[in-house]
């Protein structure tokens, strides 16, 4: 039965894992989409779906043994960010987690062009399903870039900014750790502040530690930001990217 407002159902029992499975190697069609056994060709920097969640408890075993704060990008995408980001920061752990399969092997490049092989992975994971991969205070810091703003009211299962996200962000963010969220859609960054705010729901221990109306023409909420693919795209057009830091209180 779904958890009420995830996109996706969730098991019954309490640890029944994995909840989100990727095909396997016999899939039939090859033609459709070749990157369903391309992606398997990355290793050890992209993790299919079915070694992701293996890591639950030992990421650093994913990064060779490497013991430093993770930080973790959900929706990577073709992985402009994750790359530099990880190349900036050789002192974290940088992992991202994509749903589709294109794009997985797109940030695989992206983190080989970078140099960032030792510091860098790609999963092939969806962000409905964090507790597979994580135990709760694991993470140092969320990044999000550019949700899908799915605007339409009969649309709200499967917006990604919601209170059961904001639930997932406290439960493995560490005390003192951050949520960093930048939109092209400002509904998304007033719907963050709109649902700490409901009287309705009980208090996340979330503080908004920063703003940004636009972090093109402006600084971000948070020092030495990197210029996601989109938001390169709307500063050519003159249009504004909106950003929001939230603090994870003790």
């Amino acid at each position: 039965m779904a958890e009420p407002g995830r996109p996706t159902p969730q098991p019954v029992a309490e640890g029944d894992r994995p909840r989100f499975q990727d095909r396997t190697d016999d899939y039939p069609r090859q033609d459709v989409n070749p990157f369903i056994h391309e992606h398997r060709n990355f290793a050890p920097i992209l993790l299919p779906a079915d070694q992701a969640w293996t890591f639950r408890g030992r990421w650093s075993e994913a990064f060779d043994g490497r013991d430093a704060p993770l930080h973790l990008e959900i929706g990577s995408g073709n992985g402009f960010f994750l790359a530099e980001y990880a190349r900036r920061n050789p002192d974290l752990n940088v992992l991202g987690i994509e749903l589709r399969y294109k794009r997985t092997v797109l940030c695989a490049r992206k983190i080989q062009a970078a140099g960032a092989t030792a510091n860098a992975r790609i999963a092939r994971y969806h962000a409905a399903y964090l507790d597979d991969l994580f135990e709760p205070g694991s993470l140092a810091t969320i990044h999000v870039h550019h949700p899908d703003p799915w605007p339409k009211e009969r649309h709200e299962k499967n917006r990604l900014i919601s209170r059961w996200f904001l639930e997932d962000v406290v439960r493995y963010l560490k005390p003192g750790g951050e949520f960093r969220l930048k939109s092209d859609f400002r509904p998304n960054i007033d719907r963050v502040e709109e649902l700490l705010g409901d009287p309705a729901a009980p208090p996340l221990p979330l503080r908004v530690s920063g703003r940004s109306d636009d972090v093109t023409t402006g600084p971000a909420p948070w020092p030495d930001d990197i210029e996601t693919n989109y938001q390169s795209k709307f500063r050519k057009r003159g249009l504004p990217v909106y950003a929001i830091a939230l603090n994870r209180e003790a």
